[in-house]
């Protein structure tokens, strides 16, 4: 920001110089080459001393004279020393390409110092009036400066006109004196810190323009009772994170409390529709954070967690119009989730907030007009009725200036206490229906910071995460310690002065305008300290996203490791025959293999060759001698075939030379083929000498009638040979009769087109231009006069088919995945041999075991696939199918089934996350599927009121029946202690139960796949208990020693009416009867009272109901009556009650008070 502005500069001029303060390394932009011309004319320079405290600074002064006169474009000054660093000033007489003088502070030393290097700087440029200093043009920023930036400034610093006009007195007898005034700061190692074990927490990536998301999202994070909410969550493990805020959000969260290193926010900002750069720029902190509370409070209605956000972040003032000459008063209550207060002209918080609740007097012609009394003078003012447990206060740092007619960010110092205390002075800010038994007084929980100005800058956060005395600084990637003066004091803003050494010319103090400073605040209540500062720990997180997050982790943290070893390893491909016997006329049908099939060994470059045998020894039970391996070769028609034998002199190379010698014109794997000749015992023998008159073929034998094309094997053929020698072989094969008539094909080629053509049985081999690696396809002779008609009746037409077949998933593929893009050879070969997949089905009743196979394509309609399923079980009504997918991870049916036409294709059923199963899983319904989702599946485990067992039944009813539709189905189905009990239907999770369902409460919105649903009869006790009694929450627990004492809760949780006055010797008698636990046992128990999982231990005497709250909020189920002992009891027993299989797809649900 320029400090002084000689007059009379036109508020033209003044916008111009504003909007030109872009801080930018400097850059040439000449037309074409052109010679670097720097010059050192006579100069007198003086550098201050600078002292020795934290900052070092000093300032340097520089006295450029004929400046007018200088003929160069660029201009460097003698280098200085500030913190033990070499700097210079470089400046652009003429300017840099602009009409404006460009002046930069560059890092004198940089292209000698190592690799890595970086500085950090606060500094200030000027230009000296030297006929009166206030009018001396200075700027001023700060920077990191490192080999890429190593010189850092202002293009238009100041306009040429100004600085060439004698009148205006920067240049005197031609002499410009330019000063720099540099603040040295220590810089944190970006490359080699490592958060996570410095701090113990990890940070943020930065997407680009996000850092004002990373600092929300660390504060949020670091409020654990918010993450706990946003943990309870109900997801699903086929929600999408990318579609799915809580599920995006969950993953984020539990990646920063349990990943060693920095987190990617991709997947939340597509669940939140931004997908671009422009997105994030279009958004700021404030409005991100509302966005963000908005769609989780929407997402979390009819959930466990409903009503999480506004009591975390909802609070309620008053607005009132109170006319002082007639008994009149209008009021208006209104609620806020953060309060933006003003920094401009207010020196802290606290005068901000009398600012917020100032009054305002309505007279003159501003006059309220009030009903039946007409215009009356008033006061207007606001008060609060109540603050939220979590205070966030957004600063107004940026304001419109309606004089410049621009944004303007306010770098004014404001203060912020450590404890703010908004009960001061009386209640000075609180309304008359304030509830005055609540204290209000707040601890600082975080600062967000923003640094730089209106047009851009960054952001970061510090925060407390236990509100303990330890700050931690969030920047980006970067977690770093630091000091409450640190996240206090230096975040208040205005100006920073650092001592000058010695007196000198124009030696005004050194100060800077601190561009860093808080732009949002958040503080907790001190009475709700221990609730939001609540333990989180894997039980609160869904199995499903515990399993999905852990798999991930391992996969990323593998596939670090071996691309951070990969220079040492190669990649060796073995394919044999079992492989071809495996994949042709299944994967594959033209070539031998696909090579992403077969086994693969990571093997060390340096291993010899034959160390390497040994491992394929160990591998496939072949002896190192009876091994041959061969080289494969890419042909000019695009295929791939074996080409050689290795030498013995390439087996004594190394694993790495050998890949050279095979891979001469890429870094690829190295293939091999594994010939193992058998003996008569189907051992392996040690192959035979390769002569060169020797041809090595592979065979495939094509069945018409079945369109069946399958590898049969291999031989050894002489060149000079011909085919009519091996016919009886080739019968042998194929288990014909010896005198079987044949025909031979050869396949040749497969791209562009089809080519196979029919061998000459009397023709010799060579003759016939056969190689090693060739292919012959063999079938039957169609005998004469044959009526049967096949399709394909030969090789030729049958390839033609399959080759078409596949075209037309290219010409798919080539639609969907290149546009107009022309597919390689290669790549339409990789799409031939995924497009059709051999699809193992399994029986859901039998979900370990294979039933049957399936060759589909996997562009396969929903329909194609599912009547092909009817077709081979004899099922004539294919809606009765009902398919799962895999879950790669689990190896398990994934819980939610494929709705009907709920997918595209069968690719679409196969993908789980980023890997792709062959595995489907498939049920025969006793009703169509369309009629059946119509349906909702309940799984219900209903607990007997006397007998010690869990009947698990499945409750089918329309989805718009409702809670109390189930309890009626139920009664039809389950034995009650008399005709008149009632039932009711509880949710379970952990061990603990979360809600009552109320009667109205509609089925669809049940979700019982994450939660365990659970009916009993409704004890006596609670239908008649008084107005002074209520009702609590019973659970076990015991202490795991192998985690620091935390309490894990087990057994069956259940509710327990209570009297006013009762003591827990009362309550512990009708435990036990109710639990029928012996004397002997239960004496060894203890009782506690338990809140957010801290026991504090009852006696005998105490009263029981003193310790519960008796209003229903999110974490009820947190409070409850502890019965601490070993869990020894004999589990109950749950008998599976339920004909069909059942699903759980609504993932909703509704709070419910319990009564008080």
């Amino acid at each position: 920001m320029t400090l002084m502005t000689p007059p009379p500069l036109d508020q033209q001029q003044q916008q111009q110089q504003e909007d030109d303060e872009m801080l930018v390394p400097h850059t040439d932009f000449p037309h074409g080459p052109q010679p670097m011309e720097v010059a050192q004319p006579e100069t007198g320079n003086t550098v201050e001393a600078q002292p020795v405290d934290d900052p070092p600074s000093a300032r340097f002064t520089w006295t450029i004279d004929n400046f007018s006169r200088l003929n160069i474009k660029k201009l460097y000054s003698e280098i200085f020393y500030v913190g033990g660093y070499k700097w210079r000033i470089l400046v652009f007489p003429k300017g840099n390409n602009v009409d404006h003088l460009s002046m930069y502070l560059d890092v004198a030393d940089s292209t000698t110092l190592p690799y890595g290097w970086s500085r950090y700087a606060q500094f200030s440029l000027s230009v000296v009036n030297q006929v009166q200093s206030k009018y001396s043009v200075r700027k001023e920023t700060q920077h990191q400066f490192n080999a890429r930036e190593s010189d850092w400034g202002f293009t238009s610093f100041m306009p040429l006109g100004e600085l060439y006009d004698p009148a205006r007195g920067y240049l005197v007898n031609d002499t410009c004196i330019v000063e720099a005034d540099v603040a040295v700061r220590r810089v944190v190692d970006y490359w080699s810190h490592d958060s996570k074990k410095e701090t113990g927490y990890v940070g943020l990536k930065n997407q680009g323009a996000t850092c004002y998301m990373n600092s929300l999202l660390q504060t949020l994070y670091h409020i654990p009772y918010f993450r706990k909410a946003v943990y309870h969550m109900p997801t699903t493990e086929n929600d999408n994170p990318s579609g799915s805020i809580p599920l995006a959000l969950q993953s984020l969260f539990y990646k920063l409390q349990y990943s060693d290193t920095s987190v990617a926010t991709k997947e939340l900002t597509k669940s939140f529709g931004w997908d671009t750069y422009d997105s994030f720029m279009q958004h700021d902190v404030q409005e991100l954070n509302r966005v963000l509370c908005e769609k989780l409070e929407d997402k979390m209605k009819g959930t466990v967690v409903e009503g999480t956000i506004q009591l975390l972040f909802e609070g309620h003032h008053m607005n009132y119009i109170e006319c002082i000459n007639v008994d009149y008063k209008s009021t208006r209550k209104e609620s806020f989730y953060d309060l933006q207060l003003d920094v401009k002209g207010c020196r802290d918080v606290y005068a901000s907030f009398d600012k917020y609740v100032e009054v305002e007097r309505l007279e003159g012609d501003n006059k309220y007009h009030a009903e039946q009394y007409g215009l009356q003078d008033a006061r207007k003012g606001v008060l609060f009725i109540d603050f939220p447990p979590v205070l966030q206060l957004q600063l107004k740092r940026f304001e419109y200036d309606f004089i410049r007619d621009t944004m303007v960010k306010i770098n004014d110092r404001y203060e912020f206490p450590l404890h703010l205390d908004l009960d001061r002075e009386n209640g000075k800010y609180l309304s008359p229906d304030a509830d005055r038994s609540i204290r209000n007084l707040y601890t600082l929980h975080s600062v967000l910071v923003h640094s730089g100005g209106v047009h851009g800058g960054h952001y970061y956060a510090y925060i407390r995460p236990t509100l303990s005395d330890q700050w931690f600084k969030f920047d980006d990637e970067r977690v770093t310690k630091e000091d409450v003066k640190r996240a206090l004091e230096e975040q208040y803003g205005g100006e920073e002065e650092l001592p000058q050494a010695n007196p000198g010319f124009n030696n005004a103090p050194f100060k800077f305008t601190k561009y860093s400073n808080a732009y949002m605040l958040v503080y907790i209540r001190e009475s709700d300290k221990e609730k939001m500062i609540c333990n989180v720990d894997e039980k609160d997180i869904a199995e499903h996203l515990r399993i999905r997050l852990k798999k991930e982790q391992e996969e990323k943290e593998l596939k670090r490791k071996e691309k951070a070893e990969a220079h040492l390893y190669t990649i060796i491909k073995v394919a044999r025959n079992e492989d071809l016997l495996e994949q042709i006329g299944k994967d594959i049908y033209f070539d031998l293999v696909d090579h992403d099939k077969v086994r693969s060994f990571r093997i060390q470059k340096q291993m010899p060759f034959n160390l390497f045998k040994e491992e394929v020894a160990k591998e496939f039970g072949v002896p190192v001698q009876f091994q041959r391996f061969w080289l494969w070769a890419k042909r000019q028609n695009h295929t791939y075939r074996p080409n050689r034998p290795l030498t013995t002199l390439e087996e004594a190379q190394s694993v790495g030379q050998l890949r050279e010698v095979s891979n001469k014109a890429t870094n690829a794997e190295l293939k091999l083929y594994l010939e193992v000749e058998l003996g008569p015992d189907q051992r392996p023998v040690a192959p035979p000498e390769k002569t060169k008159e020797e041809i090595l073929l592979f065979f495939k034998l094509y069945d018409p009638s079945r369109e069946e094309l399958r590898y049969v094997g291999r031989l050894f053929v002489k060149g000079s040979g011909k085919p009519a020698e091996i016919l009886a072989k080739l019968n042998e094969m194929a288990g014909f009769n010896a005198d079987e008539e044949i025909e031979l094909f050869e396949e040749i080629k497969f791209e562009p087109n089809v080519m196979c053509e029919h061998i000459d049985k009397k023709s010799t081999f060579r003759a016939s231009q056969l190689e090693d690696g060739d292919i012959i396809c063999f079938q039957k002779s169609p005998p004469v006069g044959s009526s049967e008609q096949c399709r394909y009746p030969d090789v030729p037409s049958f390839l033609e088919y399959v080759r078409n077949r596949q075209f037309e998933v290219y010409e798919n593929l080539q639609t969907t995945l290149h546009g107009t893009e022309v597919l390689t050879g290669l790549e339409f070969y990789g799409y031939t041999l995924v497009s059709c997949k051999v699809v193992r089905f399994r029986s859901l009743e039998k979900p370990k075991e294979d039933e049957f196979c399936l060759e589909l394509s996997k562009l396969n309609t929903y329909d194609d696939v599912v009547d092909k399923v009817a077709h081979h079980l004899g099922l004539n009504d294919p809606s009765k199918i009902r398919l799962t997918s895999h879950n790669c991870y689990s190896q398990q049916p994934k819980p939610q089934p494929v709705k009907y036409r709920g997918v595209d294709h069968l690719s679409d059923m196969l993908v789980h996350y980023n890997q792709t199963s062959d595995i489907l899983y498939y049920e025969k319904l006793d009703i169509p599927l369309p009629e059946l989702q119509g349906l909702k599946t309940l799984k219900v485990a209903f607990h007997h009121a006397t007998k010690d067992e869990d009947v698990i039944h499945t409750v089918r009813l329309p989805k718009q029946s409702t809670v109390g539709d189930v309890i009626n189905d139920l009664k039809t189905k389950v034995e009650l202690s008399h005709p008149n009990a009632e039932i009711r239907l509880l949710e379970v999770f952990y061990h603990k139960i979360y809600k009552i369902f109320p009667l109205n409460e509609k089925i669809e919105n049940i979700n019982d796949q994450y939660w365990t649903l659970r009916a009993e009869e409704i004890p006596e006790e609670e239908k008649n208990f008084g107005p002074h009694d209520r009702i609590i929450h019973v659970y076990h627990f015991m202490k795991d020693t192998a985690q620091n004492q935390q309490v894990q809760n087990f057994g069956e949780p259940f509710f327990l009416v209570i009297r006013e006055d009762e003591t827990l010797a009362e309550v512990k008698v009708r435990i036990q009867k109710k639990l029928q636990v012996p004397d002997e046992e239960f004496a060894k128990w203890k009782f506690a009272f338990l809140s957010l999982g801290r026991p504090e231990y009852l006696q005998d005497n105490d009263i029981v109901a003193s310790r519960f709250q008796r209003r229903d909020v999110y974490g009820a189920w947190e409070q409850y009556l502890g019965l601490e002992h070993t869990d020894n009891a004999p589990k109950r027993s749950y008998i599976a009650n339920q004909s069909i299989r059942h699903n759980f797809r609504s993932c909703g649900y509704h709070r419910v008070p319990l009564p008080s």
